[in-house]
């Protein structure tokens, strides 16, 4: 499961975030958001009539709907430490650690490396925040 972002935002040298497919990113943490764009998307890339996957991959949260999850806590799609819809994967996903929220309160990049390996926690909130604003730029 490679990650797109990876390499574009550096601190001393060094990149703020390196994916180490741990999968703890797929983990938890109040689930995945997918829109009706996504799940269109989702569907023909696993050959699913959109209807059978919400009810079989999704749940709701907030009026809204999430992919489910295992057992485990992972992500329904999570498999042998692989993301089984990576080509396809929903913008959370796609964005991670990059998010939009973190131009409001970069401060969450310390609870977010907290629970991610990969992720830089020595860098400071304007580092973070330039490196989102870069990231989200060059996915519009």
């Amino acid at each position: 499961m490679p990650c797109d972002s990876a390499a574009v935002c550096v601190y001393r040298g060094e990149n703020i975030f390196s994916c180490k497919q741990c999968g703890d990113c797929c983990k938890g943490y109040g689930g995945t958001y997918v829109s009706r764009a996504e799940i269109e998307s989702i569907t023909t890339y696993i050959g699913m009539d959109p209807e059978r996957f919400e009810k079989k991959y999704c749940t709701m949260s907030g009026g809204r709907m999430v992919l489910s999850q295992q057992e485990s806590g992972f992500c329904v799609f999570w498999c042998d430490r692989m993301c089984g819809i990576h080509p396809v994967k929903p913008r959370m996903c796609r964005e991670w650690p990059f998010i939009r929220s973190l131009l409001v309160d970069p401060d969450n990049w310390q609870k977010m490396a907290s629970m991610c390996p990969g992720i830089r926690k020595e860098v400071p909130a304007e580092v973070v925040q330039e490196c989102v604003k870069s990231m989200l730029e060059r996915k519009v």
